[in-house]
């Protein structure tokens, strides 16, 4: 089945898990790999454990730093295709930016890797932010935010047209000039689960209008549940459509508070890269729409610990009381990130879990 929506099941996701560190800022020898044999081993046991969905960043260039924070990449589209194969349950998105991938190809390729999954892949699609890649890919960064969009809303419009149309057909556009397009096979079910990360007006529009997700940075669960109403009223009334909404968190869960913050200071604070924190944040800052300035002016620590995402920071009880707060918020899901994934979810699956169930979040 299609991933969706359930009022009953809160949908927990791993964030990515094909990058070297994951979304940790840290210099510190344990961070996560990144490595192919860590994703499939991760893969295997998030499957085992009911994680609903896997989900990765493309990213082709390093921010610097000591670290060269997400020097190691694996392209999402591979990726995907790869732990599909190797995985019974488990959803699997590629993340696909619209400004290098041409959407014939992306509508082929992602097809294809539906059919290996059995129909449980998805697609983030991605309008574009961080400039030294369109530098190094040779493309130019709109500074015009609603371009970006429009490119992609465009891009969108072709490759749901060949999933979806039989035969043959042409399109004209301000950006695609196509002519005698078709697709075989189609995805398993006609398409895929979309999810859009944006964080700005015009991307949380974007996903109001196409995506299934919104997928978004929030504070916490209180400025979160405005987001939420916002985000599912436009989708409502501008579009006429259902949507749910997803936010992304860091865990550090240990036995007692106290180790839990020990572990954290460890890696981001003792142990974080904070020439790549500062530099990632003057990225976001000078191309991205995701954080308000306010946020980056006060997320210097949340960057190092998990790339700006929300704590979920404490023992079993705390952590699952905290994710419960965004359930309640009207959150459909969020994702989560580990310092090492494969040695931390075991844990997270037996002690969290099973106190997620018992207060009626999944």
């Amino acid at each position: 089945m299609p991933l969706t929506r359930d009022p009953g099941h809160f949908l927990l996701g791993l964030f990515s898990p094909n990058c070297s560190s994951g979304l940790a800022v840290t210099t510190v020898p344990e961070r996560w790999s990144g490595s192919w044999e860590d994703n499939l081993a991760l893969a295997r046991i998030a499957d085992e454990a009911g994680i609903d969905f896997l989900l990765p960043i493309a990213r082709w260039i390093g921010y610097g730093g000591e670290t060269n924070f997400h020097e190691g990449v694996l392209e999402p589209v591979p990726w995907a295709a790869g732990l599909l194969a190797h995985t019974r349950r488990i959803h699997v998105f590629s993340t696909v930016h619209t400004a290098f991938n041409h959407p014939v190809v992306t509508a082929k390729q992602l097809a294809t890797v539906d059919r290996i999954g059995g129909g449980r892949a998805g697609i983030n699609i991605v309008a574009g932010w961080n400039k030294p890649e369109y530098d190094a890919m040779g493309v130019d960064l709109p500074t015009d935010h609603d371009a970006r969009y429009a490119r992609a809303q465009e891009w969108w419009d072709v490759v749901h047209r060949i999933w979806t149309q039989p035969g043959r057909f042409d399109h004209d556009g301000e950006y695609f000039h196509l002519r005698g397009i078709e697709g075989m096979p189609k995805p398993v079910h006609g398409t895929l689960p979309v999810l859009n990360a944006g964080s700005s007006g015009q991307g949380r529009d974007f996903a109001a209008r196409n995506a299934d997700f919104a997928f978004t940075v929030v504070a916490g669960p209180e400025d979160g549940a405005e987001v939420v109403e916002a985000v599912t009223t436009a989708a409502r009334e501008r579009y006429d459509r259902a949507m749910g909404v997803l936010t992304l968190g860091h865990v550090v869960c240990r036995p007692t508070r106290e180790e839990a913050r020990d572990a954290l200071h460890h890696y981001a604070e003792e142990g974080a890269d904070w020439e790549a924190v500062d530099n990632l944040m003057a990225l976001q800052g000078l191309h991205a729409q995701s954080f308000t300035p306010e946020m980056l002016a006060t997320f210097r620590h949340r960057f190092a610990a998990g790339h700006g995402s929300v704590p979920l920071i404490g023992t079993p009880d705390d952590v699952a009381a905290e994710i419960a707060r965004y359930a309640e918020a009207g959150f459909s899901g969020m994702t989560l990130a580990f310092l090492d994934y494969a040695a931390e979810l075991p844990g997270f699956a037996d002690e969290v879990l099973p106190r997620l169930e018992r207060l009626g979040v999944r």
